[in-house]
């Protein structure tokens, strides 16, 4: 991706094939990619990545936080990452669940006290990536229905199916500028479903899986860009 000027909008879609136990549905991916000014990252430095904690609205899965941390410190163009919880430990306890910043904005005043800033620089963080969204299921439509057949075999019958959707916006919060960078934002839609005939198959859309590789391919380019040509 290339390195786009300040307020530009990228969007992509692509269907993502993923690989499953069983079988595996299409997912459809729509990037979005916000910048709000120059980013890079030096090797020494790291990135936090949080996940929204608000008892008001549906707290961002931690199983979403950690693929994303997994995939964006590794592979190609990787970067030193601090995981929710590590960073969570080394702060404590200013973004403990009762008193996290409930917008990303609000990280200004807590970055700004003496403790925060010590500490900011023992780790070398950067950056602070706050990840808002959720995975949702809906759309659940037909059955299946099993019972034991004749010669005690189990047999099931019927089709089952129900659309999922994965939206997650994260926003780059630079340390040194106190400004935000920008956003990146990865929303992945799937239908999955399930054939029974005697032995139920299911091809399984897997949504949150797809919105974090396509999201932490945007993140590492973001964060790290190529230089303008």
């Amino acid at each position: 991706m290339k390195h786009l000027k300040k307020g530009s909008t990228v969007l992509l879609i692509a269907c993502i094939p993923l690989i499953p136990l069983l079988f595996s549905g299409c997912v459809s991916n729509t990037l979005q990619e916000i910048r709000e000014a120059d980013t890079g990252i030096l090797p020494h430095e790291t990135i936090a990545v949080l996940g929204r904690k608000d008892s008001r609205k549906d707290q961002t899965e931690s199983a979403f936080i950690d693929c994303l941390v997994d995939k964006t410190s590794s592979g190609s163009k990787s970067v030193n990452v601090i995981s929710n919880e590590e960073f969570v430990d080394q702060f404590f306890p200013w973004f403990e669940p009762r008193t996290a910043p409930l917008e990303v904005g609000d990280m200004t005043n807590i970055l700004k006290q003496d403790k925060i800033t010590q500490k900011v620089d023992e780790i070398n963080l950067r950056y602070i990536v706050w990840v808002d969204g959720t995975t949702q299921r809906t759309d659940q439509g037909g059955t299946v229905q099993c019972a034991v057949a004749t010669g005690g075999v189990p047999a099931c019958f019927g089709f089952l199916t129900w659309e999922a959707g994965s939206n997650y916006e994260a926003t780059i919060w630079d340390i040194h500028s106190g400004v935000s960078a920008g956003k990146v934002s990865s929303e992945a839609k799937g239908m999955s479903f399930v054939p029974a005939i005697i032995v139920p198959l299911p091809f399984i859309a897997r949504t949150q899986a797809a919105a974090c590789v396509a999201m932490s391919k945007q993140l590492k380019e973001f964060i790290d860009p190529e230089p303008s040509k």
